[in-house]
């Protein structure tokens, strides 16, 4: 069986992320796939005896379903809350994209879908020259774009969209994030995405009180992802 990874990115930073990511893997496990998430650069760590600590990053070991190391998962973690060029700049550290490859082709070989979680935006700087987009574009990724309905929402995904597909990735699909209980203008927003952005809108996550202790995976339609690939329609994953 062929194996696919994808990456997920926001229209901004706290966007919903690594929720997001999480009910894609929660869908894809109670699909039968063998799943696992990367979040392969965190800044807003924690110190604990064993280490820095991302809470984006547990969420996804969490949710995943192959039994990986907080290492596998987070190779290079941060402790300040800022973007990570900046992050490295303060620990004296720079971020080697191969370290960040590495880390991909390991969690490739125990997992059928590997869904990557970014850091911040599209565009948010690893280093001095090395962007997200850049890391992106080397391993060829198709692309999820989680976009939280918000006040400009709209504006920021077909800004992201453009640029993702100038990079000459595919955009594989999006996902609806309410960022809070009655979204501004919800049902027109959603319109003008589906008719706009030109990918299939794998779900709507709804507003949650405490998303930690939610189950996600009905919130996501795989199909289109597992369809584009000749996976069929995403489920029997060990078939």
């Amino acid at each position: 069986m062929a194996k696919q990874h994808f990456f997920i990115t926001g229209t901004d930073t706290d966007i919903g992320k690594t929720l997001a990511t999480c009910a894609l893997l929660q869908a894809a496990k109670l699909a039968g796939w063998r799943a696992v998430g990367y979040k392969p650069v965190a800044a807003g760590c924690r110190r604990t005896l064993a280490g820095a600590r991302n809470d984006d990053a547990l969420a996804l070991i969490a949710s995943s379903g192959v039994g990986v190391s907080y290492e596998q998962v987070n190779p290079l973690a941060f402790l300040a809350a800022t973007s990570p060029h900046i992050a490295c700049r303060d620990e004296g550290r720079h971020i080697d994209p191969a370290v960040m490859s590495r880390g991909l082709a390991v969690l490739a070989r125990q997992a059928q879908w590997v869904f990557i979680e970014g850091a911040g935006g599209w565009f948010t700087p690893l280093g001095d020259t090395l962007g997200f987009d850049q890391w992106v574009a080397g391993e060829r990724l198709p692309v999820i774009l989680v976009v939280g309905l918000k006040l400009g929402c709209i504006n920021h995904a077909l800004l992201t969209a453009l640029a993702i597909r100038q990079a000459g990735l595919p955009l594989a699909g999006w996902i609806a994030n309410d960022l809070s209980p009655e979204p501004h203008r919800r049902g027109d927003y959603l319109a003008a995405l589906r008719q706009r952005l030109g990918a299939p809108l794998l779900g709507e996550i709804p507003w949650l009180a405490d998303p930690g202790t939610a189950t996600l995976a009905h919130y996501i339609d795989l199909g289109p992802l597992a369809r584009a690939i000749g996976w069929g329609d995403g489920v029997n994953g060990d078939g």
